[in-house]
C-alpha cells in the first residue's frame, strides 16, 4: 500500500470505530517507514477531524465521538513508541465550565477534538471559578482560554473570568474563546470575548485561527 492509502486507512479506522485496525494499520505504517508524527497528524488526526464533521452533522453523537476517541487512542499507543521527538503543540488550551453550571458533556467533546487536533488541553472540568482560570492560564502559560455554560444564569461569568485576565498585567492575556447553548456572537463580542464557537468542530477552526495571530497587538 502507498503512503496516501495507509493514512486514509487509518483515518477511516477511526471514523469507524475499529479499535483492531487502528492498531494494525498503525504497525503497518511503521513498517512502509512512514513516520510516526506522519501516521497521527495525518491519519489519526484527520480521522477524528472527519469525526467532529459528522458529529456537526449529527449524523454521530456523543457515544460515537467517545468511541472514536478511544479508537485513536489505541492507535497512539502504538505510534508513541516510535516518535522520535515530543512534537510541539499547536497551542496550549486552559478548558472548564464556568462557575454554578455543571454541565460538561459539551466541553469534553470540545476537549476531545482539541487534543485530537494537536493542541496541549488543560481541562479544569465544570463549576470552575474565575480564579482558578486565570491562575491555571499563568500557570501554564496558556495561548487560549475556553470557557463553556450551557445556563443562562452563569453567563455573565464569563465576562468576570475575561476582566481578571485584563487586569492581570503579566505579559500579554490568553485568547478567550466562549461557547454554549444560549451563547451568542453578539454576547461574546459584548463582553470582550475573542472567539465564538458554536459547536466542537468550529471551535477546533476558531482555535487554529486564534494561534494564527498570536503575537498581534491587542488593545483590551
Amino acid at each position: 500500500m502507498k503512503r496516501e492509502e495507509i493514512l486514509e486507512a487509518l483515518a477511516q479506522a477511526v471514523v469507524v470505530m475499529d479499535e483492531e485496525d487502528a492498531v494494525r494499520i498503525s504497525r503497518l505504517a511503521l513498517q512502509a517507514g512512514i513516520s510516526a508524527e506522519d501516521a497521527i497528524e495525518n491519519g489519526l488526526s484527520q480521522g477524528m477531524a472527519k469525526v467532529g464533521e459528522l458529529f456537526d452533522s449529527n449524523e454521530y453523537f456523543i457515544p460515537e465521538v467517545v468511541v472514536c476517541a478511544d479508537t485513536m487512542y489505541k492507535g497512539l499507543e502504538v505510534l508513541k513508541t516510535a516518535v522520535t521527538k515530543a512534537p510541539e503543540p499547536k497551542g496550549r488550551i486552559v478548558i472548564g465550565v464556568v462557575e454554578g453550571d455543571t454541565h460538561d458533556i459539551g466541553k469534553n467533546i470540545v476537549a476531545m477534538l482539541l487534543e485530537s487536533a494537536g493542541f496541549e488541553i488543560h481541562d479544569l472540568g465544570r463549576n470552575v471559578p474565575a480564579a482558578q482560570f486565570v491562575d491555571r492560564a499563568l500557570q501554564v502559560d496558556a495561548d487560549i482560554v475556553a470557557m463553556s455554560s450551557l445556563m443562562t444564569t452563569t453567563m455573565e461569568e464569563m465576562k468576570i473570568v475575561i476582566e481578571k485576565l485584563r487586569k492581570n498585567g503579566e505579559g500579554q492575556r490568553p485568547y478567550c474563546m466562549v461557547g454554549g447553548a444560549p451563547i451568542s456572537k453578539s454576547f461574546a463580542d459584548s463582553i470582550g470575548a475573542d472567539a465564538y464557537a458554536a459547536n466542537a468542530p468550529a471551535a477546533v477552526k476558531m482555535a487554529r485561527q486564534l494561534m494564527e495571530r498570536k503575537g498581534e497587538t491587542r488593545c483590551d
